[in-house]
């Protein structure tokens, strides 16, 4: 096996430690320009077990974009009279308002009102009806209000990620809030789990276990648990991809020999080899047009990445600074590629501008691995390793903005993968 194949073998290798605990954020550097917010405290907020203010603020300033201005001690209603420019004159472009209220079913509505002071627009209201059980959401839910108001995006952070960790020899794939909160285990198993992508439609989990002493491809059910096999073949099934039409994968097989790409209908039939080659080919991933497919190959010598029509054809080589290139993950707007590049002797997460093929180091680590970008492509997801324990760090796709998401009881955490807007 060539050098890139470290990334699975490094999965195989995880310590055995305790890895249950929800992720903590650590939070270095800021984007540019942040925009000012003052989110006052909700009022009625005693009524829940939880601050949902807390909620708000640490999403939009998790972000890099958001600079939290100190609104003071007092709980503030939606429906206050307010003196905008007292709050222009404390350095705040905008202004959230929210009030709490018991609805009968043992839930509660939260009113809320944005106020955008830099524009002197009127306000934008929202009404969110929530259990106690979904409090966590509906605050990630507001954050993704109040982010696209005031920057004409989409938020995420009421997306959902995907990891592997291991604890007492067993493997689970969990999934969390993307804010590394609200642990939920999908799967367990004794044996090693690699590789999850998350559906278009972000129901289901494509994966790879070797529970059955062989590395399988299955499908996930979130909501009932079912396991589909997609891919049993002779030998190796691995590195499974969606299209964005949700009905087939790229995957890897090394049934005739090497490792190859293949598509397949998500049952299970339909295999179609989309390069024959005497290389090593593998890590496919479906432009998001569909119309291509981007992979990681040593036929020019050493590991770069290619590209292919996805319904087979001519490779065209895409990274060419540098003499290791691998794991090719597209941007949602399909103008951007992250990868890892071996950078002196460091494997770091590098990103190219596909139209100018510029090229820039996002991370300053040495063991990085498994980029994933946000559904809105502002931030990547990836693993990387302190002191031999694996963690998962984001960075902003300018590489202004990094993050470090890490267990607390000191697990080890590996392959993560960024779900998209339309979960469940």
């Amino acid at each position: 096996m060539i050098k890139f194949f470290r990334l699975m073998t490094a999965v195989l290798g995880l310590v055995a430690t305790a890895a249950h605990a929800q992720l903590t954020v650590e939070i270095t550097g800021a984007g540019a320009n942040r925009i000012p917010v003052a989110i006052a405290n909700f009022a009625g907020e005693g009524l829940l077990p939880q601050a949902l203010t807390g909620v708000v603020r640490a999403d939009l300033e998790r972000s890099g974009l958001f600079k939290m201005i100190d609104p003071g001690p007092a709980q503030v209603p939606e429906n206050a009279a307010i003196d905008l420019n007292q709050w222009k004159d404390r350095g705040a472009d905008a202004l959230a308002l929210a009030s709490i209220l018991p609805v009968p079913g043992g839930r509660y509505e939260v009113r809320m009102r944005l106020y955008d002071i830099a524009r002197q627009n009127k306000p934008d209201g929202m009404i969110f009806v929530f259990a106690p059980a979904t409090m966590r959401e509906t605050g990630h839910r507001i954050a993704d209000f109040i982010y696209e108001k005031m920057t004409g995006e989409k938020g995420v952070f009421s997306t959902r990620i995907a990891y592997v960790s291991k604890s007492a020899g067993r493997f689970e794939l969990k999934v969390d809030d993307a804010d590394g909160q609200n642990p939920r285990t999908a799967l367990r198993s004794t044996e090693p789990i690699i590789s999850p992508a998350w559906s278009p439609d972000g129901s289901r989990l494509a994966y790879v276990s070797f529970q059955a002493k062989k590395p399988i491809i299955y499908v996930h059910s979130l909501a009932t648990g079912a396991q589909t096999v997609v891919a049993n073949f002779k030998g190796s099934n691995s590195a499974p991809a969606w299209a964005p039409d949700g009905k087939r994968l790229a995957i890897v097989l090394t049934k005739d020999g090497s490792s190859q790409i293949y598509t397949i209908n998500v049952d299970g039939s339909g295999l179609n080899r989309v390069v024959s080659s005497s290389a090593i080919d593998t890590e496919p991933q479906f432009s998001p047009d569909g119309q291509f497919i981007y992979f990681t190959s040593d036929r020019g010598g050493s590991p770069q990445i290619y590209r292919v029509p996805a319904g087979g054809g001519n490779p065209e080589r895409v990274t060419f600074e540098g003499s290791y290139n691998v794991t090719p993950r597209l941007s949602p707007d399909g103008k951007s590629l992250a990868y890892v590049t071996r950078n002196g002797g460091r494997f770091q997460i590098a990103s190219m501008d596909l139209a100018s093929r510029q090229v820039q180091i996002l991370t300053d680590s040495s063991r990085d691995e498994s980029p994933s970008f946000a559904p809105n492509g502002r931030m990547i997801i990836y693993a990387s390793e302190i002191g031999g324990r694996g963690v998962l760090s984001a960075v902003s796709a300018d590489g202004r903005v990094r993050q470090k998401l890490s267990g607390q009881a000191g697990g080890d955490v590996r392959e993560p993968a960024w779900g998209p807007f339309n979960q469940p």
